[in-house]
């Protein structure tokens, strides 16, 4: 019988080459873990997920997962991180881009409610549902998200009632608001309701858009 250590050598390295070449860089499978992860929380009646079944969604061990990850701890904060890059990159550009306080608000509270529209998953992590029986950090955090927007609404309301304030300078085009307006008030009610939104779009099983009736209900909510 003819030896076929060397056959299988080259087999083995013909295989391996194919691998390397196919595999996905680190920061990559990072990525695509965090992707896969978001996917499977929209499922709308989706029970807890396990590493194993993350694992078998994406065709690695789990091993390979805590290569990437100590924990599935560090899971969700790697998406409440990418949450809230985005959400203040948009709000970002909104401040920048729009002078009135009022309407700086206004659009802020529909790109929240946007990005949970697009992003169901997400929007689980943000009500914290999907975080039951994590660890206690990850709601921590979660609420430190909020409390960030709470403080921009607030910015940007107070901006608004001072151009209201100033209704004789020229370069302003303010919005009338009520003499006894206050910002920390509507700006603690507005988080409140942007929140509730989101909570009614997970409990209904994403069928309740949580842009329904927005517009006529920022307005009651903003002036």
């Amino acid at each position: 019988m003819q030896p076929i250590r060397k056959h299988d050598e080259d087999v083995t390295e013909e295989q391996s080459t194919t691998t390397r070449a196919t595999r996905m860089k680190p920061g990559e499978r990072r990525v695509h873990i965090l992707q896969t992860l978001a996917a499977m929380l929209e499922a709308p009646k989706t029970e807890k997920i396990t590493t194993a079944a993350l694992a078998a969604r994406i065709g690695v061990s789990e091993a390979a997962l805590y290569r990437h990850f100590a924990s599935k701890a560090q899971m969700f904060e790697g998406l409440i991180e990418f949450i809230e890059q985005t959400l203040f990159g948009l709000i970002n550009q909104i401040v920048a881009k729009e002078s009135n306080g009022v309407l700086q608000a206004r659009a802020i509270a529909l790109t929240l409610l946007n990005f949970s529209a697009k992003n169901p998953g997400m929007t689980r992590v943000l009500t914290c549902e999907a975080l039951v029986g994590e660890h206690q950090r990850l709601t921590e955090r979660v609420n430190q998200l909020l409390e960030r927007v709470e403080a921009s609404l607030k910015q940007c309301l107070r901006l608004g009632l001072m151009d209201a304030s100033n209704r004789n300078e020229p370069n302003l085009n303010p919005i009338p608001l009520p003499a006894d307006y206050d910002p920390v008030v509507r700006a603690s009610l507005l988080l409140s309701y942007i929140v509730g939104r989101w909570h009614r779009y997970v409990r209904s099983g994403f069928t309740r858009a949580p842009i329904e009736h927005a517009d006529a209900q920022l307005r009651l909510i903003l002036q």
